[in-house]
C-alpha cells in the first residue's frame, strides 16, 4: 500500500487504490483531508454524500481513522494538484468530537507548553510531525555518512562503572532496597551486595569505550542514549539525550576538526535535499513566531538560508586565547552586558560568549581550540606551555548560531606517563579506569574524536527554540512523564 507522500507525487490514474489515514478535516460532507504521517501535506478525498448513510458521514470526524478507496484525478480546486475521487469509505476507528476538543488534536492553535503536556498526541500535529520526520532523516544521514566513510558502529555500554567526564553528575543504577539497603562495617551502603557488586551508573558518554575500539578497528562511531543528572532546567539541556561520538586512530586535532566540519555539512545537506517540504513548513512557522519577538531575538536569516549557509562556508577556526581577547574587548563586555564578564584568560566560556562570537563577531560557525587544561577533561592531550606559561589542551568546540556549542571534541592523551599523572592529579583511581590507562601500553597512537548532542543538531535544522520539542518524550528535572 502506497503512503500519501508517494501518492501526491503520482499522476491521475484510473487504477483503483485504497488510502488509509487519519482525518484532518471534513468539509461540506464532501471533502476529506487525509494524512498518514508520511508528509506535511494532506490528500484530499472527494465523496458524493448522497451515496453514504448519515451514520457513516457523522463518524468522519477529526482524528478518526478511515480507509478511502477510489481513483486519482486532476483536482479542480486550488491547493492540490491531484485528489482521490472516492467510491468507498470505511471507518477504521472513530474519534468522539467532544473528546477531541479537549486535546491538541482539535484544529486550533496550541502553544508548545500545552503540546508537551500531551506528548503522546503531539506527533499528530503538523509541527511535530515535521520535526520528527526531520529527526528521522538526520538519524539516517548520521549512519549514512559514517558508513560511507568506512567507520564501524560500536555499541558502547549504557550501564557503566566509570564517569567519562569526571563531573559526577550521573544516575545511579541499583537493585538494592532503597528503604533498607545493606550496610558494611563502616555504616556505608554495601554495594558488594548489589547486582553489579559495585556502584554503577547510566552512561554520560560512550567515548572511553569507543577509544578502545578505535585502537583496533581504526575508526568507529557510537550513536546512542546518554544521561546527565545535571539540574539544568534550560531550553538546551536534557537529562536523557542521544550522542554521536566518532573516534579515529592516527587523527590529530586538525584532522578531527576536518571530520566534524565535513560531517555536519553532510547531514545538514541531506536534510535539505530530503526534507524540503517539512523544512519549508518549519521555516514559515519560525518566521511567524519571530514576528512576536523583539528584533534582537529574531532569527538572523530564514531557516533554509541558514542551513544552506552552513554548507557553503568554511568554519572559522579560532584559538581560545584569541577568542578571550575578542570577548574581553567586545562592547557587551565593556558595557557589562554579559551576565558572566570576561576579565582574564582561563574563564570557562558560557553560552552568551559562544553566541556572541558566532552571531555577532564572526557571523559564521566557529571552531574554538586549545582550551585551558584546568577547565577540560583529564583525557585531553596536553600541549606544551605557551609563551605566557599557560597550560592548554588539544580540545575543540564547534559553535553554531542560535545554539552555541554543537560539538565538543579533542585529541586524546596517548602518552602513558602524562595520562597517568593527570589521573593522579584529578584523583581518578586505577580501580575505576585502569583499563583506559593500560591501553597506552600497547601501541598507543595519536587519536581523536568528538561528541555531538543529536537533539541540538535537530534543533538547529528544524529551527525549534526548545530542546524539549525535538525529542519524543523529554526527560528534564522533575519530569519523567510518559
Amino acid at each position: 500500500m502506497k503512503r500519501i507522500a508517494a501518492i501526491l507525487q503520482s499522476d491521475p490514474s484510473m487504477v483503483e487504490i485504497t488510502i488509509k489515514g487519519w482525518v484532518r478535516s471534513f468539509r461540506n460532507d464532501r471533502f476529506i483531508a487525509l494524512n498518514d504521517g508520511s508528509t506535511i501535506h494532506n490528500l484530499q478525498a472527494v465523496i458524493e454524500p448522497e451515496n453514504y448513510d448519515r451514520d457513516l458521514l457523522d463518524q468522519i470526524n477529526v482524528a478518526a481513522a478511515v480507509a478511502v478507496t477510489g481513483t486519482l484525478i486532476e483536482s479542480a480546486g486550488s491547493g492540490q494538484r491531484i485528489e482521490l475521487q472516492a467510491t468507498k469509505v470505511e471507518i477504521l476507528a472513530t474519534a468522539d468530537p467532544e473528546e477531541v476538543k479537549k486535546t491538541i488534536l482539535s484544529p486550533k492553535k496550541h502553544n508548545l507548553e500545552t503540546l508537551r503536556e500531551q506528548a503522546h498526541l503531539r506527533v499528530r500535529t503538523n509541527t511535530f510531525g515535521a520535526v520528527m520526520r526531520v529527526r528521522a532523516a538526520l538519524s539516517f544521514a548520521v549512519h549514512k555518512y559514517f558508513q560511507e566513510q568506512g567507520f564501524y558502529q560500536a555499541h558502547t555500554p549504557i550501564i557503566t562503572g566509570s564517569d567519562a567526564e569526571g563531573a559526577g553528575e550521573m544516575f545511579r543504577i541499583s537493585t538494592l532496597d532503597p528503604k533498607n539497603p545493606p550496610l558494611d562495617e563502616e555504616g556505608n551502603i554495601d554495594y558488594k551486595q548489589d547486582f553489579f557488586e559495585k556502584e554503577s551508573n547510566l552512561t554520560v558518554s560512550g567515548q572511553l569505550e569507543a577509544e578502545t575500539y578505535a585502537i583496533g578497528l581504526g575508526q568507529v562511531y557510537t550513536f546512542g542514549p546518554t544521561f546527565r543528572a545535571e539540574n539544568s532546567n534550560t531550553s538546551r539541556h536534557l537529562a536523557e539525550f542521544w550522542m554521536i561520538e566518532p573516534e579515529v586512530a592516527f587523527n590529530d586535532l586538525d584532522a578531527n576538526m576536518d571530520l566534524a566540519e565535513g560531517f555536519l555539512k553532510s547531514v545538514i545537506d541531506y536534510a535539505l535535499e530530503n526534507c524540503a517540504d517539512d523544512i519549508a513548513f518549519l521555516e514559515k512557522r519560525q518566521a511567524d513566531e519571530d514576528k512576536q519577538k523583539p528584533a534582537a531575538e529574531r532569527s538572523p536569516m530564514p531557516l533554509r538560508e541558514k542551513l544552506e549557509f552552513i554548507g557553503k562556508n568554511n568554519f572559522k577556526r579560532v584559538s581560545y586565547t584569541e577568542a578571550i581577547d575578542i570577548l574581553r574587548n567586545s562592547k557587551p563586555n565593556k558595557k557589562k552586558k554579559f551576565k558572566y564578564p570576561i576579565n582574564e584568560w582561563g574563564a570557562d566560556l558560557q553560552s552568551e560568549h559562544e553566541r556572541y562570537l558566532v552571531e555577532k563577531h564572526f557571523e559564521c560557525p566557529v571552531i574554538l581550540f586549545d582550551y585551558p587544561a584546568k577547565i577540560k577533561a583529564f583525557y585531553m592531550r596536553l600541549n606544551d606551555k605557551d609563551a605566557n606559561g599557560n597550560e592548554t589542551v588539544r580540545a575543540m568546540d564547534i559553535l553554531f548560531p542560535g545554539i552555541g556549542e554543537m560539538v565538543g571534541g579533542s585529541q586524546r592523551e596517548e602518552r602513558y606517563d602524562v595520562l597517568k599523572q593527570k589521573m593522579t592529579d584529578m584523583e581518578i583511581s586505577d580501580e575505576e579506569l585502569g583499563w583506559y590507562l593500560e591501553m597506552r601500553k600497547f601501541g598507543s597512537v595519536v587519536h581523536s574524536g568528538f561528541g555531538l548532542g543529536f537533539e541540538r543538531l535537530v534543533m538547529f535544522v528544524t529551527g525549534m527554540g526548545n530542546i524539549r520539542d525535538v525529542i519524543p518524550y523529554p526527560r528534564t528535572p522533575g519530569n519523567a512523564e510518559f
